[in-house]
Order: structure tokens, then C-alpha cells, then sequence
């Protein structure tokens, strides 16, 4: 019974990876049905939101099932209850990706982004689609001073969101109301992805050192 409630536990972190496999190819395609107009993409990625979350809703499932029967303690327990925290980021991160792809619908045949604007908004997908990948490669690798890392490659993000403001708040903003909220939405959207990314990065430390580092 014990082997089979180990094998139990061993599972768990190997599909919270898969998860962030499936999160980065939404965010990457999102991106791309963004930038290209692409109605079919932006779809497709739309609709793999409710397969995520059945998956998330699966490992919550085992998870509570886990310490209602087995009654895990120490860093059984602790593991558990980081996964819990980084499947809820894992969810949130895919509704975002998700919300990108509906701004592309939403803008559909026209592209949503302005031309001079494109090379931002590929700039804040790839971030975002990094920093989940940084995270899937921590959850295999409990690594914690790659964990750590996750937070200051975080910080560009923050330089694109700030020059993003500055573009949209300059009195020469030729675009109107209707795309500056567009553009302020995907802002906003990339932006908590990658805090996602960080909050799953602090689930790692406190898996593996039994202490949660404060948010930064």
C-alpha cells in the first residue's frame, strides 16, 4: 500500500511539468495568433483551456485524496501543498494565454497589433513563454538557485510593461482608445503569466527548503 502511495506522490511533479509544457505552447501560439491574425490558432488555443484545466482539476483530485487517506507529514505534506499552489498558477496561466487568443478573435480579420508595435508585444510573449519554461525545468530539477533565478529574469518584463506604458502615454499615440486598451489588456495578461511563473518558482524553494521566500 505504502509502495503504491509513493508512486503516488512520484507522479504528481512530472504532470505539473507536462502542464507547463502545455501552458508555454499556448502562450507561444497565442502570441503568434496575436501578431498574424490567425483565427483558427486563436481558437485552437481557446478551446485547450478547458483540457488544462482538467488536467489541473485531476491533480488537485489525487492531491486531496493523498492526505485524506494517506495523512502525509514532513515534506510529503509540504510537497502537496506546493503542488497545489503551482497547479492554481498553472490554471491562471493558461485563462491568460487563453485571454490573448480572444483579443486576436475579438480583433479578427483586422490584426490587433499596430506594425510598430508587433516587436513589443513578441518581446513580452517570449519572456512570458520563457519564464514558464524556467519553471517546468525547476519542477524537474528542484533546483533552487534556478528558482531564484526565475525571479530576477522577471524583472524584464517589468522594463517591457514600464516601456509599454511610456509608448501608449506619449501625446503622439496615433492609435486611439480601442487598441490602447487592447494593448494595456496583453500587457497586464503577459505580465501575470510571468508572476505566475515566479509564484511557481516560490513553491519549488519551499518544497525543497521548507521555507517560502518572501514576494518580491
Amino acid at each position: 500500500m505504502r509502495k503504491i502511495y509513493h508512486e503516488q506522490l512520484d507522479d504528481i511533479l512530472p504532470e505539473l511539468e507536462r502542464m507547463t509544457r502545455t501552458v508555454s505552447t499556448a502562450v507561444r501560439r497565442s502570441t503568434a495568433a496575436l501578431l498574424t491574425a490567425d483565427l483558427g490558432t486563436a481558437e485552437e488555443v481557446i478551446a485547450a483551456d478547458s483540457q488544462l484545466d482538467a488536467t489541473g482539476e485531476m491533480v488537485e483530485e489525487k492531491i486531496f485524496e493523498l492526505i485524506a487517506r494517506q495523512a502525509p507529514v514532513a515534506d510529503e505534506l509540504r510537497m502537496l501543498v506546493a503542488a497545489l499552489r503551482m497547479v492554481a498558477d498553472l490554471e491562471r496561466m493558461g485563462d491568460l494565454a487563453a485571454h490573448v487568443a480572444k483579443i486576436a478573435r475579438l480583433r479578427y480579420p483586422l490584426p490587433a497589433i499596430p506594425v510598430e508595435l508587433e516587436s513589443l508585444i513578441e518581446d513580452m510573449g517570449r519572456v512570458a513563454q520563457r519564464l514558464v519554461d524556467q519553471a517546468g525545468n525547476v519542477i524537474n530539477s528542484r533546483d533552487v538557485s534556478a528558482a531564484q533565478q526565475i525571479a530576477s529574469d522577471d524583472d524584464e518584463m517589468d522594463r517591457l510593461r514600464s516601456n509599454q506604458f511610456r509608448l501608449m502615454m506619449a501625446p503622439s499615440w496615433p492609435h486611439g482608445v480601442e487598441v490602447a486598451v487592447d494593448i494595456a489588456l496583453l500587457g497586464r495578461y503577459y505580465e501575470r503569466i510571468a508572476d505566475h511563473a515566479v509564484s511557481m518558482a516560490r513553491s519549488i524553494i519551499f518544497l525543497v527548503t521548507g521555507e517560502m521566500p518572501l514576494a518580491q
